[in-house]
């Protein structure tokens, strides 16, 4: 084990952003990776808000980051959000992504950055906006050990690794399950290809025994406000950040001892909805009995039979839409439930919901199982890390 800094692992880049007026730049070719596309405890990011064209990434080659480079936010939310990338890509002025040099082993690096954020927080020194920042020198000449023997190296990549490889499996089947739930929800209620749509005659633009109402109809407002002073009685605390895009399934949370304000109840089963920036798409499934903040809505269904039906309308892109587009506020823009409870929402008769759930519920639990699964791989290789990382355990 040897002494050294970030700058000697490999070739060191920081991102840009183009401007939002040169609309060219921005297209498909390439991903473009933020801190906001990031998914604590995930290794890699497939998935991003915005991507470059062709244009883009000829503009802004110098900063192309290639496949099997280490990304570390440098600029909020530091000592929480990395990425690897798993293809050639860009990134915002927020990261600063280690192109690893032929002596280090790509997944090394990425596992010991892992095991030395909290050194990159230690480092903040913060900006005038409140945020938090590590500039580009600082971050290079970060003191880290390291182990010299590269095949040492690779061997523990590849222990890690392994683990991850086990996450990403589980969430490649989350992913599935919720396609096919959300496909099902759209032949039904969408479509209107329901079991025996074929004989029910349509009225007033739906289907005899259907009607149209607003949300509010079927949901209510389940969260209960609760005192920090009571908070141990819960399990964990569920803030907005903590809350993955486009996923009912949620591995990150935080330690009960962190929910300090605005604190709101939930019980299992309960539906959590981002309502502070919705477009971002946070809708989960609350699997215990926790916290969040007042920044999440928490909802149930009224009937229990439109439970599952209550929560693929709520993880729908038109009800996110719909959210946002009657959002307030300018910078950090918000739905109110007052409000929320107005969007038009097709009613269908209880019976047609329930026989829904009997086959969506089954899938609900799976996905459950599966990142309940992912949250104890994640725990397992975090304390293996160390070890390995420490020389506690040798390879």
């Amino acid at each position: 084990m040897i002494k050294t800094t970030v700058r000697e692992l490999g070739k060191v880049i920081t991102g840009h952003t183009p401007p939002t007026s040169k609309r060219e730049y921005y297209g498909s070719q390439y991903l473009f990776l933020k801190p906001t596309d990031m998914i604590i405890g995930q290794k890699y990011t497939y998935v991003t808000e915005e991507g470059y064209s062709a244009l883009g990434a000829e503009k802004y080659r110098k900063s192309l980051i290639p496949k099997g480079s280490t990304c570390v936010v440098c600029i909020g939310t530091l000592g929480e959000k990395m990425s690897m990338a798993h293809c050639d890509l860009f990134t915002n002025q927020s990261v600063n992504s280690i192109v690893p040099g032929e002596n280090y082993d790509q997944h090394y690096v990425y596992y010991l950055l892992k095991h030395n954020l909290h050194k990159v927080k230690a480092l903040n020194k913060g900006t005038a906006s409140g945020r938090e920042f590590v500039s580009k020198t600082t971050f290079l000449d970060l003191e880290i050990d390291v182990i010299e023997n590269f095949n040492s190296q690779k061997r523990i990549g590849e222990i890690l690794s392994a683990y991850d490889n086990l996450i990403e499996n589980n969430q490649k089947q989350i992913k599935l399950l919720e396609e096919a739930a959300q496909r099902l929800y759209k032949e039904w209620f969408i479509d209107l290809h329901f079991p025996g749509s074929e004989y029910t005659p349509i009225v007033d633009g739906v289907p005899e025994g259907w009607t149209l109402g607003e949300l509010g109809d079927i949901a209510i407002d389940s969260g209960k406000k609760e005192k920090k002073d009571h908070r141990g009685q819960y399990q964990y605390y569920l803030p907005i950040d903590c809350l993955p895009k486009r996923s009912l399934a949620y591995t990150d949370k935080n330690d009960i001892t962190l929910a300090e304000s605005s604190l709101v109840a939930f019980m299992p089963n309960d539906i959590l909805f981002g309502a502070m920036r919705p477009y971002f798409h946070k809708v989960v499934v609350a699997r215990d009995k926790g916290l969040t903040r007042t920044t999440c809505f928490v909802i149930n269904s009224k009937t229990p039979a439109y439970w599952a039906y209550l929560l693929l309308l709520l993880f729908s892109k038109d009800t996110v839409d719909y959210a946002s587009q009657i959002s307030v506020g300018t910078t950090m823009p918000y739905v109110r439930w007052k409000d929320f409870t107005h969007m038009p929402t097709l009613i269908p008769p209880e019976e047609e919901c329930d026989a829904f759930q009997a086959i969506v519920l089954p899938i609900i639990e799976r996905i459950s199982c599966l990142a309940l699964s992912c949250e104890r791989l994640i725990q397992a290789r975090d304390r293996l890390l160390s070890k390995l990382m420490s020389g506690e355990i040798e390879v």
